[in-house]
């Protein structure tokens, strides 16, 4: 559709054509990243206020060609005018949070608390929210209170996993723009251009993005950039998953499970963050302390450089999303078995290198003490 090429194209040269005036600007007002600590490999400094150019270029890019002719019932228009309202209120409280965080620091309870609030507003306020499981493990409904814990749950875990991956350069926004992207094109296959718009503006900024952001990398996103991504991701999978695809015709859209397929399209950053959770909460360590035992991190370990660690899991993304695709025929439960495994299975793949090198050294160095 036309206005979903308007509205990507807005977006990507928003942020390509405003991207090196603020990293200039960074430059001199010293808003740029230390490199000071073990676990940042960049020896330069870098801006980390990406997402200023990010947020602006999604927020004018949509506001601009808000497809509100493009709604076929009035009943409609006043829910994506409702929620777009909430939407906004949200992403600027994410924003300055991040953006506070970007150039002072914000304690982490603070940050929780933030999204604790965020959340609400979405979940309470603007009946965003999954009221079901979809068929996935045989849950189809959900209880009203059980409703809203597991939206304020999905809420909170979604957008902190978008922060937490942003340790390798182009890592967050490209595994964002895959996310958006696939988002893009459900929506705009199930006949939704309101949030099929959004979800290519989205695109189209962090597509601009990724040439600064690339390694190696002239500027960051840095908090503001991350939480802003992870909010807009949650609220489009959410929605992609209470979407009613009752009157669609389209065959992959009507037979794949919905929950499944928004899983598979954030597989990495759920994963992610989900096996650091477990490490660090096993280990007795703050699950919001920092470390170096992400799964980047480990990949970066057996070789791999900022680049090829950041291809390497959108290869993986996408694989993922290709096989949810793939077993669209299957009952919900078993494409989400299936999914699951492939996910787990790969991502075992460098700590397996990453032993048999340690296994491999350790023998050397045995060999040259006798």
């Amino acid at each position: 559709m036309k206005v979903l090429l308007l509205v990507f194209l807005t977006s990507f040269f928003v942020v390509l054509l405003s991207t090196p005036s603020l990293i200039k600007v960074a430059l001199l007002k010293r808003l740029f990243d230390e490199p000071d600590s073990e676990r940042k490999f960049h020896g330069r400094r870098v801006p980390s206020i990406g997402g200023i150019i990010i947020f602006a270029g999604i927020l004018f890019s949509f506001a601009l060609w808000l497809p509100i002719g493009e709604v076929p019932e009035y009943s409609l228009l006043i829910r994506q005018v409702n929620d777009f309202k909430y939407l906004v209120a949200t992403l600027l409280i994410l924003f300055f949070v991040g953006i506070k965080d970007d150039i002072i620091g914000t304690a982490p309870i603070k940050k929780l608390a933030a999204h604790v609030v965020v959340g609400m507003i979405l979940v309470i306020m603007a009946d965003v929210r999954l009221t079901g499981l979809h068929g996935l493990f045989g849950v189809w409904d959900l209880p009203y209170w059980g409703s809203i814990f597991l939206s304020l749950f999905t809420y909170i875990v979604v957008v902190n996993a978008f922060n937490l991956i942003d340790g390798v350069d182009g890592l967050a926004s490209g595994i964002g723009f895959i996310a958006s992207a696939s988002f893009g094109t459900w929506f705009m296959m199930a006949g939704d251009v309101v949030s099929a718009s959004l979800a290519y503006a989205m695109a189209g900024s962090l597509l601009a993005f990724l040439i600064f952001n690339f390694s190696p990398a002239k500027i960051f996103l840095g908090d503001s950039g991350s939480l802003t991504l992870g909010l807009l991701i949650c609220y489009l999978a959410i929605k992609l998953i209470e979407f009613d695809k009752t009157d669609v015709n389209s065959e992959i859209i009507s037979h794949v499970s919905k929950p499944t397929f928004a899983m598979a399209v954030l597989v990495y950053p759920l994963l992610d963050t989900l096996r650091i959770f477990i490490y660090r909460t096993i280990r007795g360590i703050s699950p919001f302390a920092a470390d170096r035992n992400h799964i980047h991190h480990r990949l970066q370990d057996i070789g791999l450089t900022h680049r090829w660690t950041a291809v390497t899991l959108y290869i993986f993304n996408l694989l993922i999303v290709g096989l949810a695709l793939y077993t669209r025929n299957y009952s919900p439960s078993i494409s989400f078995a299936i999914v699951g495994c492939g996910a787990v299975v790969f991502v075992q793949i460098p700590f397996l290198v990453s032993k048999k090198k340690n296994r491999q050294k350790g023998n050397q160095i045995e060999g040259i003490e006798e």
